[in-house]
């Protein structure tokens, strides 16, 4: 997402400038006393993660005297376009969150520029905390393709997606929970005749293509994912699932489902009009529960995408170790706090879904109900990763595509054979 993602809290302040400039100016942070862990990451300081990391920074400086965490806070799309020019460069951090996926972990891991955790991970007791669809994303094998191989990354958490809604709006035009696709284009349909737009929306980043993508799930099955995800058969744009996205994407658009402004926003934007009151609905990832608690000033709650086995899903976003980390056996140690039973139920409460929390330690009503259904869909094989991961460049791809589709600048077919093309071209050949 999610690349996803994903996954990828909105919430992500720049605090630095670019990550080149970054490079270029820190001319000191390349060498290493063993006394300072460089570690970058994305999420906002309201997330769980960044509650429950925040927590870990002041266990590990605690357990390690004299050591001092230099934490960085990046951007999403930082990290996302520029980090393989920054890991190939002297100025790589010891440790730092980064996209799972084919195309940006994979891509990297193939790239040589991650450290192959195998060894940690066996040692540490990572591989024996990560359920087997959780651990899916942090192997990759010679050709950066997820679910076999080495260890690259381990994730402390786990995501998924559901639909956000303001109860208070949905009491006030008389609008029901739906538990069908049809009773949720029915409850669009009544906003839109209050002159409400229903759906927050970024076209300009990941939440308008896992609209997309989740529309094309509910007509899917694994076969199809697999395909799609880890080249196990041939994927065809134009199948049915496909169509089905992109022609009903089209039609929500016109119907007026989606604003046509959306198409220049991005992830933060879509969050805000959901936590300002503005739009009664969000469909977008469990890593803005958090922050949801703490933003917003009316009643809201969550439920599963209507009709769809699968959504899109997955362990979190990873932590990695550059190649070039001068203090990997820190940056493993951090690794190994987030991992702790302490910052697991810590993320838990906090609305995360953790991966080796005590259950009995998670407290909080509205975290219990995100992490069952998280264990709910992970039991029933329904997560479905994100539609960006395939191939390198194809968040991209999907971005500028969808954008076209939310103006109308692009029919849904042409829009489905830019995509065919560029997956061909990025897919491993068979």
């Amino acid at each position: 997402m999610l690349t996803a993602r994903r996954r990828a809290v909105a919430a992500a302040v720049v605090l630095t400038g670019s990550l080149l400039m970054t490079s270029c100016g820190n001319s000191d942070s390349g060498s290493s006393d063993g006394k300072t862990l460089r570690l970058w990451h994305y999420e906002g300081p309201d997330s769980a993660m960044g509650i429950a990391w925040k927590e870990a920074i002041k266990e590990f400086e605690a357990t390690h005297p004299g050591v001092k965490v230099k934490f960085e806070e990046k951007s999403f799309d930082q990290i996302q376009k520029t980090a393989p020019m920054v890991l190939n460069s002297s100025d790589a951090p010891d440790l730092m969150e980064y996209n799972k996926g084919n195309a940006t972990a994979g891509l990297l891991s193939k790239q040589g520029l991650l450290t192959d955790l195998t060894a940690e991970a066996t040692k540490r007791g990572w591989d024996k905390k990560l359920s087997p669809s959780v651990r899916t994303t942090s192997l990759y094998d010679a050709n950066g393709v997820m679910g076999s191989g080495k260890w690259y990354g381990v994730p402390n958490y786990a995501e998924y997606t559901l639909v956000y809604y303001n109860k208070d709006l949905f009491k006030k035009y008389g609008i029901a929970v739906p538990k069908t696709l049809g009773e949720l284009t029915a409850a669009m349909d009544k906003f839109v005749a209050d002159k409400v737009t229903p759906l927050a929306n970024g076209g300009a980043a990941y939440p308008a293509q896992q609209y997309l993508y989740q529309l094309a799930l509910s007509k899917a099955d694994r076969a199809w994912v697999d395909a799609y995800q880890l080249y196990k058969g041939k994927t065809d744009f134009h199948d049915a699932a496909w169509t089905y996205g992109a022609e009903t994407f089209a039609d929500w658009v016109k119907k007026g489902y989606f604003s046509k402004s959306s198409s220049g926003q991005n992830e933060e934007a879509a969050g805000v009009s959901f936590t300002s009151g503005k739009a009664p609905i969000l469909f977008s990832g469990s890593w803005w529960y958090g922050r949801f608690k703490t933003d917003n000033k009316f009643d809201w709650g969550t439920f599963r995408w209507p009709d769809s086995q699968l959504t899109l899903g997955s362990g979190g976003n990873l932590w990695v170790v550059p190649q070039g980390s001068k203090n990997k056996n820190l940056a493993y140690d951090f690794i190994d706090i987030t991992m702790s039973k302490k910052i697991q139920n810590l993320l838990g409460n906090s609305g995360g879904v953790p991966v080796a929390a005590d259950a009995s330690a998670i407290t909080d009503p509205q975290s219990k109900t995100l992490i069952d259904d998280f264990n709910t869909l992970s039991k029933n094989d329904g997560l479905a990763f994100y539609p960006d991961w395939p191939v390198p460049g194809f968040y991209d791809v999907l971005v500028s595509g969808t954008q076209k589709l939310i103006t109308g600048s692009e029919k849904p077919d042409g829009y489905l054979s830019d995509l065919q093309e560029a997956y061909d071209k990025g897919a491993p050949k068979q």
